[in-house]
């Protein structure tokens, strides 16, 4: 086993898939809107403070964003590493809490109804206790955070209508 099959293993990942009655491409530009994101993290107080700040993300734009999670305020750079629109994005974490993060975003439309795919994986710094943290605490709370971020994407392409 390398190096990168054994951090694999240690990484944390999330699946969550959301239908929503809106066509796929407006649901993508949804998922990839700064505008959006930062009305669905109104809990954490999370805003663009660098690179892309408004609008929609593109392949290679970088955003720093800005929140309050557990008491801290943190600060997370990702960078648009994959696009292919209307079917496909990923962002990748340049800098931030986590040891490595990758958020893969799929969508695919039939019938009128977009199923929105997130697949979240990361990794926690600090060896054993982030792991511990991880299990404990981290991965319910980041749930949660993507839950409240696609229910928000969800109530925004579907109240759209055209």
């Amino acid at each position: 086993m390398d190096v990168a099959d054994a951090s694999s293993l240690l990484m944390t990942q999330i699946e969550l898939t959301t239908e929503i009655h809106a066509p796929v491409g407006r649901c993508f530009d949804f998922a990839r809107s700064i505008d959006a994101h930062i009305t669905s993290m109104k809990g954490t107080n999370e805003r663009a403070i660098a690179g892309r700040t408004t609008g929609l993300c593109e392949l290679n734009d970088e955003v720093t964003w800005q929140a309050i999670h557990f008491g801290i305020r943190q600060r997370l750079t990702s960078k648009i590493t994959g696009f292919n629109r209307p079917d496909f994005f990923e962002d990748t974490m340049q800098r931030g809490a986590f040891k490595s993060m990758r958020h893969e975003h799929y969508f695919k439309e039939r019938d009128g109804v977009t199923c929105m795919t997130d697949i979240f994986m990361y990794e926690t710094p600090m060896g054993f206790l982030g792991r511990l943290f991880d299990i404990l605490i981290l991965k319910n709370y980041m749930t949660r955070v993507l839950t409240i971020r696609n229910n928000t994407i969800k109530q925004l392409a579907e109240e759209r209508r055209t």
